[in-house]
């Protein structure tokens, strides 16, 4: 039996790898048509690939076989293809995935934006909760907001991305100049008005330098009415792939519908949960350490 033949009855593909059946199964046994462009063979090895997981870490030729439906013979040559690109290693019977599979999924983080990154989370967490939230950045004395899931309207006026607030005077604001050096800090309160929206706001840098280190020590903002009467925000950091503080998220809702202390205990983990998927998104799209060893 020729190399085409014997990949045909294996499975279908053909020497070179493309699919020569045109239809594969569906959920429920029967046959779907699939469109001439199809390559069967990229299905399958996507298959092998994420056969692995948090619950099967290593997997052997026959678990394989089994959880992609394809033949011993045909999952044989997947895993082997797939152990000469680096992808999977072998100890000779087990097979389990290598690091190098994040590289699939680096080209689509990495081209995208700190927003675009934030927005599914901060999606997310609204529906949990109920509440608005946002991301911001600091940008000389404001911060400015580069995401925003709005569930309701509380402020009199319209926030949207672009939109910008003194940061002396929000939960974001907090995070972000708890974040800063000394040396920024000292920068930020030489030049910052300290304007009072509500008899509420932070109107002093020492003030401000007190209210910073108990943000430094909790690991989080929350603001009773300092901009807007009626208005609390809680917030927390988002960390970049360095370490350093890059944004802050946050939600905010009317004082009627939650106290300080309901605040804390309600949005608080899970404002927190969603800061670290942030956080997790960003490690995985900064590029690639030089000089790092591979898998």
């Amino acid at each position: 039996m020729d190399g085409a033949a014997a990949a045909e009855a294996e499975g279908g593909d053909t020497a070179d790898g493309e699919d020569t059946t045109g239809a594969e199964l569906s959920p429920d046994g029967g046959e779907r048509g699939r469109g001439t462009h199809h390559v069967q063979s990229l299905e399958r090895g996507l298959a092998v690939i994420t056969a692995f997981g948090p619950a099967t870490p290593q997997l052997t030729l026959s678990e394989v076989a089994k959880a992609t439906g394809l033949t011993r013979a045909a999952a044989r040559r997947f895993l082997l293809t797939l152990v000469d690109l680096g992808y999977v290693r072998s100890d000779g019977r087990q097979f389990s995935l290598t690091a190098k599979v994040l590289e699939l999924g680096y080209s689509f983080l990495s081209g995208l934006s700190l927003p675009g990154l934030a927005q599914p989370h901060l999606e997310r967490l609204s529906a949990e909760v109920s509440e608005s939230s946002s991301m911001s950045v600091l940008e000389g004395p404001d911060i400015v907001y580069v995401a925003r899931v709005a569930v309701s309207r509380i402020m009199a006026v319209t926030i949207s991305v672009g939109t910008r607030f003194p940061a002396h005077a929000t939960s974001m604001g907090h995070v972000l100049l708890a974040g800063l050096s000394d040396e920024a800090l000292e920068a930020y309160a030489g030049t910052a008005t300290f304007d009072r929206f509500t008899d509420r706001t932070t109107d002093s840098a020492a003030a401000l330098r007190a209210e910073l280190a108990g943000v430094r020590e909790a690991g989080y903002a929350l603001v009773d009415q300092e901009l807007e009467d009626g208005l609390r925000s809680i917030a927390v950091p988002v960390h970049g792939a360095d370490g350093a503080v890059a944004a802050a998220v946050n939600l905010s809702t009317h004082a009627s519908r939650r106290s300080p202390e309901a605040m804390r205990a309600e949005l608080l983990p899970p404002l927190r949960e969603a800061a670290r998927g942030i956080e997790a998104d960003l490690l995985a799209a900064a590029p690639p350490r030089t000089g790092s060893p591979r898998a």
